[in-house]
């Protein structure tokens, strides 16, 4: 079913003591002023899940912000999508942009990611996106096509159906750019219509499909209100309870 998400990325920000208090503001102003069926989801540092989880009360959904490609074994400093579900996850981010960047992290790489987390019971957010040299030379449909087909689109539509794809435009994260509601429905439109080649048309008019670039409570609506914007993947914005639940409330009836 195509879902109204908006997921929050708090990256590697906030100590113990701050991820309490924020996330403690987040889930009594979303169940306070929360009016719809929309989704909110923080993904936070692994030091925070186990006590989000605890005080979510079902508010508010918790994901991990990246987890490894193998089930276990010795691999220091990693963690598994078994142990994010054993905390009481639901959701894992998969391929963000800065991972991409700054890990090297492969299509393929990405696509068995994919495959761990789905066969424990968690929400894949699948990243794609292009940067600002591949928005200017026209490559980018290319570059999504890609990562689709090396990253997605191995999998069963049956698997497919389980996913959350987010579109990146790494050229506006946290510079201050956004890609304007045009620029992304354009974007949107192309990712939804991959999928209904690859698969069918009830996929993909049942895939969500959420933009995160730079997504504030300013151009939230705007944003949302595209036909194919089925939420956000917030980062900055998730940082700021108001900001993000003002974001959250932008699907409000």
């Amino acid at each position: 079913m195509r879902r109204k998400i908006v997921a929050g990325n708090w990256k590697m920000n906030l100590d113990y003591t701050e991820g309490i208090s924020l996330f403690s503001e987040i889930v009594n102003m979303v169940r306070d002023e929360k009016n719809g069926n929309q989704i909110a989801v923080i993904c936070a540092p692994y030091i925070h899940l186990n006590s989000l989880v605890q005080l979510s009360a079902g508010v508010v959904k918790i994901g991990g912000q990246n987890c490894n490609q193998n089930e276990s074994g010795a691999f220091t400093g990693e963690i598994s999508a078994k142990m994010l579900k054993s905390v009481g996850c639901e959701y894992v981010i998969i391929g963000h942009s800065e991972r991409r960047q700054y890990f090297a992290e492969t299509d393929e790489l990405l696509a068995s990611k994919t495959v761990i987390a789905l066969q424990n019971n968690l929400t894949p957010l699948f990243c794609i996106g292009e940067t600002l040299t591949e928005r200017n030379d026209g490559s980018y449909f290319k570059v999504l096509e890609r990562q689709l087909d090396h990253g997605v689109f191995t999998l069963s539509a049956e698997d497919f159906s389980k996913i959350v794809l987010a579109y990146e435009p790494v050229w506006a994260i946290g510079t201050g750019l956004t890609a304007s509601p045009e620029q992304a429905q354009e974007i949107h439109a192309f990712i939804r219509t991959k999928i209904e080649n690859k698969y069918d048309i009830n996929v993909a008019n049942n895939t969500s499909i959420l933009y995160g670039g730079s997504c504030n409570p300013k151009n939230a609506a705007e944003l949302f209100a595209q036909k194919d914007i089925d939420g956000g993947l917030i980062g900055g914005a998730s940082l700021k309870s108001r900001d993000f639940v003002d974001i959250v409330k932008t699907f409000n009836s």
